[in-house]
């Protein structure tokens, strides 16, 4: 069934957002630039490259305070995906309606983002997103309103 798809989907999405907001808190008393230094030696990758150079750049000047928010964000959205997915794949109408505003709440970012930066993963991602909505919303205006 379409909908326990979908409710994997955001359970993934949490499990990976949970495992960025580990990491993140994990990196908050470390130099970010060495640990990234450390990781191109690691991947054998070209410390002169210019996409190196400039992410590590970036990384040097981010402070403690941007990453501890960085990972309250991802436990924060982790939450809302998990809480989704459970009750999607409990197959609840609320859950339904949850996803659809929360998704669609979302769309707005994904097209600045695409506008920013675009790129073909972008579009797809957006693509799935409006669909997944679309879909929702068939089920929850077609589907009889027994379900709770």
């Amino acid at each position: 069934m379409l909908i326990r798809l979908i409710a994997a989907f955001k359970l993934l999405k949490s499990a990976l957002l949970l495992a960025v907001g580990m990491g993140a808190f994990h990196l908050l008393h470390k130099d970010l630039a060495v640990v990234l230094e450390h990781w191109v030696a690691l991947l054998g990758l070209d410390p002169g490259n210019r996409h190196i150079t400039r992410a590590l750049q970036k990384a040097a000047v981010i402070t403690p305070d941007k990453i501890k928010s960085f990972g309250v964000v991802s436990f924060i959205y982790a939450g809302l995906f998990l809480t989704e997915g459970i009750g999607l794949w409990l197959m609840k109408r609320w859950a339904e309606w949850f996803s659809v505003i929360m998704t669609t709440s979302l769309i707005p970012f994904e097209v600045y983002e695409i506008y920013r930066h675009p790129s073909a993963i972008k579009v797809l991602v957006l693509l799935l997103n409006i669909a997944v909505v679309g879909y929702l919303v068939y089920r929850i205006r077609t589907e009889p309103q027994g379900r709770k």
